[in-house]
Formats: structure tokens, sequence, C-alpha cells
């Protein structure tokens, strides 16, 4: 005869606590949408690298793709890539895996923390930041990568300077120290409250 314990069955909950538990559910088209989102993405750019590696070998086809999508307005009178150009369609490939690592720490760590368990535990490609996720740790998160993005952003303006006017500039930089405010906002009141809970904890 086995000495283990017999596993506990999950508590049944009443009808009305059950259907609103039940109505996470009705976050999984969002997710489900993302995802789609997400390849809407990953199809962009190959698209963009492809009209990339096409201009480098001199398609002009390509290299006007390629300027119409940066908006650079200067006049290319070599017709072929230049160092600016492609300088500001790298940018924005990284801008692209950027917002692609946003949505993938949106439908994992919010499916994770507001729909349901993976069970990812011991998954040899489990992220690290999973196993200690919640709704803080992904908030922080997820202000940080949107700095990384607005950066991005920012640092494409700067390059391309002369396509856009001194007030573009001046409200994309007050933006993007925005974000930077309220990340260190966020991640010093979460810092807090962890405080706050720690010393609660102890006493």
């Amino acid at each position: 005869m086995s000495n283990l314990p017999a596993p506990s069955e999950p508590r049944r909950l009443r009808p009305v606590p059950r259907i609103i538990f039940a109505s996470r559910w009705l976050q999984l088209p969002l997710y489900i949408g993302l995802i789609a989102a997400q390849a809407v993405y990953v199809y962009h750019f190959l698209l963009e690298l492809t009209h990339l590696i096409e201009a480098a070998f001199g398609n002009q086809a390509a290299l006007q793709a390629l300027v119409t999508s940066v908006g650079y307005k200067e006049p290319i009178t070599s017709g072929h890539l230049n160092e600016t150009i492609i300088m500001l369609v790298v940018l924005a490939l990284i801008d692209v895996v950027m917002i692609s690592n946003l949505l993938i720490m949106v439908i994992v760590g919010g499916y994770e923390t507001f729909v349901s368990r993976m069970d990812l535990e011991g998954h040899p490609d489990q992220p690290e930041w999973l196993s200690h996720v919640n709704a803080s740790v992904l908030k922080v998160k997820l202000a940080t990568a949107i700095i990384g993005i607005s950066s991005i952003h920012l640092l494409k303006t700067f390059i391309n300077a002369a396509n856009y006017t001194e007030t573009v500039m001046m409200w994309q930089t007050l933006i993007h120290v925005t974000f930077l405010l309220s990340a260190l906002s966020i991640a010093y009141t979460d810092r807090l409250l962890n405080s706050v809970i720690h010393a609660n904890s102890n006493h």
C-alpha cells in the first residue's frame, strides 16, 4: 500500500463566482488577435528585408519602396543605397523586432497572469522572466519595452532630421522624456509596494 496522500480535489465554486471566474476566457480572442498582429509584423519585416537586399543589388523599384517607407526625401543622385537609407531601414527593422518582443510579453505574460497557467515549468525554452511574472512585473517590463521603441523612433528622426521640422522633433523628444519619466514612476511605485509587502510579512 502506498502511503502517499491522495491529491486533493479542487474546491467547487458556487455558480456566480464560477461564471465570474470563467469570464477570464473572454480575453482569449484578444490574445489570438495579437498573435495575428505578430504574423503581420513578421510579414512586414521580411518584406522590408527583401527590399533592402534587392536594393543593395541595384533594384530601383526596391530602392524606391525603401525610400518611401522610411520617409527619406533627399534626392538620390547615385541611384544606389546610401548609408543614411541603410541606417534608417535597419532601425525600422529593429523597431519591428522590439514591437514584436513587446507583443510576445503581452501575449505570453498576459495569458499566464490573467487567463490560465501554461505549465511551462521545466521546459527548456521557458522565458526567464515568466517564472516570476505578475501584473506588477509585467507592467514594468512593458514600460521598459515602450521606452526602447520610443528611443528607436527618436533616433530615426534625428538621423533623418532634414525631413522634419523643429516642432516635430521637439514634440517627439518631449514624448520620449514623458515615457521615460512614466517608466521611472512605475518602477519606483512598484519598489515601494514591494517594500511595504515585505515589511508587513516580517511582522
